[in-house]
């Protein structure tokens, strides 16, 4: 089920919130899943070209039951911007999406672009690299993450649309 909102008009009605309630992440990120339109509540994971608990993240559930629905959740990742090594490829998509993420946001590179294109899940990175990370287990999960300089914290919802993606601290309707 495709999500009924538009970043533009969820800006309109929150142009005046603090930046604790409410935020814009720069215009700096690509798509490379198939499904454009997602949101949910944020899981966190900050790493520097060590994809360990990113692999970690997807292969669980991305979704959780609730008395109103599925609802499906999104993965922030602080990957530093680097431009390096790529933190998520076609077979981490490919569990993000048989796991049931709404989407997966990432402040670096992604790899197997042509995989990633076909998969039913919203991916946002900078750009694509082909180099693979180095395994080391390394990295933090469930913090605050700073994507582009702006704060995106555990429990937050994250909307993402055509025109960019906005954070807000709590759900929208």
């Amino acid at each position: 089920m495709t999500p009924s909102f538009a970043t533009c008009d969820l800006c309109d009605a929150h142009k005046n919130a603090t930046p604790e309630h409410f935020r814009t992440l720069p215009p700096v990120f690509r798509d490379f899943g198939t499904r454009r339109v997602f949101c949910g509540p944020v899981v966190t994971v900050k790493c520097f070209e060590d994809n360990t608990l990113v692999k970690a993240a997807v292969e669980s559930t991305g979704f959780d039951e609730t008395p109103a629905g599925r609802i499906c959740k999104v993965l922030v990742v602080d990957g530093a911007g680097s431009l390096r090594r790529a933190l998520l490829g076609g077979n981490l998509g490919a569990a993000a999406a048989r796991n049931g993420w709404a989407g997966v946001v990432i402040d670096g590179c992604v790899r197997d672009v042509a995989e990633l294109a076909a998969l039913d899940v919203g991916i946002r990175a900078l750009a694509s690299m082909p180099m693979p990370t180095d395994r080391k287990n390394q990295g933090l999960k469930d913090l605050a993450v700073q994507i582009q300089g702006v704060w995106v914290h555990p429990g937050d919802w994250l909307y993402a649309d055509a025109d960019g993606m906005v954070i807000s601290s709590a759900r929208l309707s």
